[in-house]
């Protein structure tokens, strides 16, 4: 049986090395950081598994609210480490922290609400519209924009044609987040969600840099299945500060939102 690609092999406990299906858009000697994000999520999951293992009286059934990621720099092709730390142990709310390290450089700050899980049926609502399945769309090549071995392992599904800042469309991939590692359902689906920043171009990335600094993703449902739905619009302001905001969708219907600052400038 042919082993999948995948876009990290683990070295040792808490580190790992990128391979080429991790490389980034903007720079040819970067990772990109859609499945860094999804490693340090799957860190945080395998320090949470571990607590609870330690804990005889620990439970493990609180889901992830919110994770924040914040960019600290370069995230260059070199060997990754990831700290995680409980900094806020609780029986309904957790708050767990993560610091990812590249080549010994501070790349990443990450931290993440975990929240009991409570049956809400009686009284869930609001959610927006799902969107049309993935085999009504069509073949969307985001390679004709950007480069990188991370662009490359997507297939990409437009639900309608692209406009300048805005993209409805699903993407999956073929490529495991770690080599010879199951992940959570929430792990693999945030390993995609970064994809939002390049999927709806609203300049050319010959003509302007707009990298997002962070990415924040709120879920008020758990996501499952391969697909990733990105309902995404980008907004540039007048004086070098920029938003992209997606509404995520699995295919079962919208499962939260994603929010990233860009930093915009002329290349």
């Amino acid at each position: 049986m042919t082993q999948r690609p995948a876009y990290f092999e683990p070295v040792a406990s808490g580190r790992y090395r990128p391979t080429e299906h991790a490389g980034g858009a903007w720079r040819d000697d970067e990772i990109h950081f859609s499945p860094l994000g999804g490693l340090i999520t799957h860190a945080i999951d395998l320090h949470r598994a571990d607590r609870a293992r330690a804990d005889q009286h620990g439970d493990d059934d609180k889901q992830l609210g919110r994770i924040s990621f914040d960019i600290l720099g370069q995230l260059g092709q070199d060997e990754c480490e990831i700290q995680v730390e409980t900094i806020r142990p609780g029986r309904t709310i957790e708050l767990v922290q993560a610091s990812a390290t590249i080549a010994g450089r501070a790349a990443v700050r990450a931290r993440a609400w975990f929240i009991a899980a409570t049956d809400t049926t009686e009284v869930a609502g609001g959610a927006p519209e799902p969107l049309p399945a993935p085999d009504q769309a069509s073949g969307h090549p985001m390679t004709e924009t950007w480069g990188g071995g991370y662009v490359a392992s997507l297939e990409v599904r437009a639900i309608s044609p692209a406009r300048p800042g805005r993209t409805t469309a699903w993407l999956r991939t073929g490529t495991d987040l770690v080599a010879g590692e199951s992940v959570s359902p929430h792990a693999a689906f945030i390993a995609l969600v970064d994809t939002a920043n390049g999927i709806a171009v609203r300049q050319p990335p010959t003509a302007w840099m707009y990298p997002n600094l962070d990415l924040t993703v709120h879920l008020h449902r758990q996501p499952a299945g391969a697909w990733v739905g990105l309902d995404t619009s980008v907004t540039f302001g007048p004086s070098g500060l920029g938003l992209t905001s997606t509404t995520l969708h699995d295919v079962a219907g919208p499962v939260g939102r994603a929010e990233q600052i860009l930093t915009v400038r002329p290349l």
